[in-house]
């Protein structure tokens, strides 16, 4: 059974947008955003940034007044996180955005040592 090749079209088109937002670009290894991570734009990103994508214009002018969450950006710009993020590393390696990663859990207190150090303070407080 042969494919109709204009139905095999229709199938990849929604693929190529995406593959031409971000020009081709894998996220590079050193850029791997947490969802949660915040980004905002530079000082003088409005005056320093050279000819940018739509998206990229838009995922800038979004951050422009504060911070969002990587997870933000993408739900505002309604494209998927891997471009969302692809993006943003191109903007934070032309200067043009600045991300703060996420703040890692606390980690678990020992439960014991706590205890032994809430005794030690009531017994030098009380002097027993």
């Amino acid at each position: 059974m042969s494919e109709d090749p204009d139905e095999a079209l229709e199938l990849t088109s929604p693929l190529v947008p995406l593959f031409v937002i971000t020009n081709g670009r894998a996220l590079p290894p050193d850029h791997q955003y947490a969802h949660t991570a915040l980004v905002t734009a530079a000082r003088d990103a409005e005056t320093t940034a050279r000819a940018l994508s739509p998206e990229a214009r838009t995922v800038l002018d979004l951050v422009a007044n504060g911070f969002l969450s990587v997870a933000e950006v993408a739900g505002h710009t309604h494209l998927p996180l891997g471009i969302v993020r692809i993006l943003l590393a191109q903007l934070e390696e032309g200067g043009l955005i600045l991300v703060r990663k996420p703040i890692p859990s606390a980690e678990r207190v020992d439960r014991e040592l706590v205890s032994a150090v809430l005794d030690g303070l009531r017994k030098k407080r009380f002097g027993a």
